[in-house]
């Protein structure tokens, strides 16, 4: 390296005294002498005094190999502490360190160890060394830290284990661990759990602990601290030292939003809940007996407080952005908790009385900032978040301040198709391009683009009423929801390139997609003739559906695309994407679906057998059963419309099979409603086949509509014969 011709003047000039001794330190080439004069040196600055000029100019006259020399010798010259020549080599390291460009030097680097060993060295070591050598080896992490790359060498040296260390023995300068690590770990949180786990755990438990145990001012720094330190992955409600962190965390929280705080005080602890709320939902809350749903209401209630004086506000928000988005989560978690049916739940019917009126009361002002601000702030991170919450409020509590939320519905829906447009045109650029166009716009490096998701099981609940159904019609959503499921498709169909939870979420959005579609069908069977959108996703489902069951498993997303796609075909049956060869494959995966569900099982105690879901539909015969039904009906409608349908029912055995179960099984043990579905279908087939016809009377039909009381079977087969 080379010196820079003149000393920086951007900072006062060196004293004489100084100035002699690196003449002296330059001329010198003994050891002893370069010694002598770096004793000198440091008595006349510290390394934060120097300028860059001087910094460079005594490394100009050093260089590394002479503070190396000084760190690794093992003896002192006579008279001087053992630990002389380590502190004065770690006082030149500190010195070099605040030059960035020797702070990721190699010979800078390949120090580490020595710095990660001073920092954690224990109180017993400290009392025989030199204070300053914590003190120089924490402005050398630093440097090393502002230094390019500089976090990721550390990260992997080892030093965030030395730190936690450092601030657990309670080490010289142990309050500058904390510091350090909290850049650490905001830097490269899963690599520094990945590498120091156990460390970091210690200390986690360390924190919580004493955050439940303080009393002062020191609480609430603890509170804008731990959130660093929370581990990346939901491991704490999995570990007995995790949940033991948990009971601290919630009793220390407890003690803070009890009290009364001033903004500064409350903000943090706010921030502190609502991360543990984003990862854990309510689970983290350990706290025994009434109180856990004591402070949980309490949490929720400052939260909706403190949105309804963010948003309500004539300057709403200012610089409470970040508050509220994290009050937004906290409300969030409310609503879910409001919403769940358990045998011993966390809250009252009291308690969830209370808190859904506050609730509504902050989503009021939610809906207020929307229709307010919203058309202006499109691509403002915080309108998304709020469009977030209030898509799980309406997934709830769609008839609560339903007009407010018939006239915001034209935004939302702007709002959804701006995002996902914007989000296509992004995703159809080159992968370089797209890049820059993220880092440009407002959104920052991830493009959130998908206000659709949070939306859609509202949209399922209003489409299924006349007003509210009215204004998505007339807005486009059919059109949209259209090119958002083709979209959802493809990212579910990504084999390597997507994370289960993306696959997931694709998988729950085509689900919400089907419902708002399904409820059309029922509602708007006109509409579905006129709309070219219907047409476009009958080819899309005709042609997903053979590929879904092929792959096994996603039984309620299955469901939907079957009984959706009956229900479009017996509105679209004239249409070309239903002649024969397009869609046979569809409708043989319809069948292979409606035709799988119900067996026989036999009663070891009576000899009886009786009807029973397979072991693959039972799972989730919860969440199908109304598809299942309302797919068979839809699929008895399609018979008399698609003249080759009868035969391939023949074909795929569905018809026999289903005889024979019905014979082999008592009548008590089948459903009504069963039966009900099962006579439409025989009734179509025996009119619209003669085939299907002579099978059902071969089978006992007139017998078995007699014996299950099927009058419209029965008076079919009479009237045929």
């Amino acid at each position: 390296m080379t010196a820079r011709s003149e000393p920086s003047t951007d900072k006062k000039p060196v004293n004489s005294a100084l100035e002699r001794c690196l003449e002296v330190l330059k001329a010198e080439n003994s050891d002893s002498g370069q010694f002598a004069a770096l004793l000198l040196v440091t008595k006349c600055a510290k390394a934060s005094d120097l300028n860059d000029g001087t910094r460079r100019r005594i490394f100009d006259a050093v260089g590394f190999s002479f503070p190396n020399r000084l760190l690794f010798s093992k003896s002192s010259p006579d008279g001087c502490p053992e630990y002389m020549l380590r502190s004065l080599g770690l006082t030149l390291l500190a010195c070099f360190c605040s030059d960035l460009s020797l702070a990721n030097h190699p010979q800078v680097l390949n120090k580490i160890p020595i710095l990660n060993e001073t920092v954690s060295a224990s109180s017993q070591q400290e009392s025989k060394n030199d204070s300053s050598m914590a003190e120089d080896a924490y402005q050398c992490l630093m440097g090393i830290m502002a230094a390019p790359g500089g976090i990721k060498h550390l990260v992997s040296g080892g030093t965030i284990s030395s730190l936690c260390q450092a601030y657990l023995n309670h080490s010289q300068g142990w309050e500058n661990a904390l510091n350090v690590l909290t850049t650490l770990l905001t830097s490269m949180p899963e690599k520094s759990w990945k590498k120091s786990r156990k460390e970091l755990q210690l200390l986690l438990v360390k924190l919580s602990e004493e955050f439940n145990k303080e009393e002062d001012i020191r609480k609430f720094h603890l509170a804008e601290l731990l959130p660093v330190f929370l581990p990346p992955s939901p491991i704490l409600t999995e570990t007995s030292w995790g949940k033991d962190c948990l009971e601290h965390l919630c009793m220390g929280l407890f003690k803070v939003l009890r009290s009364k705080l001033i903004v500064s005080q409350r903000d943090p602890a706010l921030k502190l809940g609502a991360l543990l709320s984003q990862v854990y939902a309510s689970s983290w809350i350990f706290i025994e007996g009434k109180e856990k749903g004591r402070f949980f209401c309490l949490l929720v209630n400052l939260a909706c407080v403190e949105i309804r004086m963010a948003l309500e506000d004539p300057n709403p928000l200012s610089s409470r952005q970040a508050v509220a988005s994290a009050c937004y989560s906290l409300i969030e978690v409310g609503i879910q908790e409001c919403a769940k049916e358990e045998a011993h739940p966390m809250l009252t019917e009291d308690q969830k009385l209370q808190l859904l009126q506050v609730i509504q009361e902050a989503c009021g002002a939610v809906m207020y900032y929307l229709q307010q601000v919203g058309w202006e702030k499109v691509e403002d991170p915080f309108v998304l978040a709020s469009v977030r919450l209030l898509g799980a409020w309406l997934a709830e509590e769609t008839y609560c301040l339903k007009e407010e939320v018939i006239q915001l519905l034209p935004f939302l829906i702007h709002y959804m198709r701006t995002l996902f447009q914007r989000g296509a045109t992004c995703r159809a650029q080159p992968k370089e391009v797209s890049q820059v166009a993220l880092l440009c716009s407002n959104w920052g490096a991830v493009w959130p683009g998908d206000a659709i998701r949070f939306l859609l099981p509202a949209m399922c609940h209003l489409s299924a009423e006349e007003l509210p159904r009215r204004i998505l019609i007339s807005e486009g959503v059919p059109a949209l929801l259209c090119d958002y499921y083709k979209y959802q498709w493809e990212v579910f169909s990504l084999k390597d390139d997507l994370s289960a939870e993306a696959r997931i979420e694709a998988e729950l959005s085509m689900q919400s997609c089907c419902g708002v579609f399904l409820n059309l069908a029922v509602t708007e069977p006109a509409l579905v003739g006129q709309e070219s959108c219907f047409v476009s996703l009958l080819k899309l489902l005709v042609q997903s559906l053979p590929v879904l069951l092929l792959n096994g498993g996603h039984m309620t997303l299955a469901a939907n695309i079957s009984t959706l796609g009956l229900m479009i075909s017996r509105l679209l049956a004239k249409t070309p994407a239903l002649q024969e060869d397009a869609s046979r494959n569809f409708f043989k995966a319809a069948i292979q679906f409606l035709s799988c569900s119900h067996v026989a099982s036999n009663d070891p105690d009576t000899g009886k057998y009786h009807i029973m879901l397979c072991e693959e539909y039972s799972d989730a015969w919860a969440d199908i059963s109304e598809l299942w039904f309302l797919g068979v009906q839809a699929f008895s409608a399609c018979l008399p419309l698609l003249h080759w349908l009868s035969p391939l029912v023949l074909e795929s055995g569905w018809l026999d099979s289903v005889l024979s179960l019905l014979s082999q099984v008592s009548p008590e043990s089948v459903d009504l409603e069963v039966v009900t579905v099962l006579q439409a279908l025989f009734t179509e087939l025996a009119q619209s086949n003669v085939s299907c016809r002579e099978l059902i009377l071969q089978q006992g039909g007139v017998e078995l509509a007699n014996l299950y009381g099927m009058a419209a079977l029965e008076q079919c087969l009479s009237e045929i014969q």
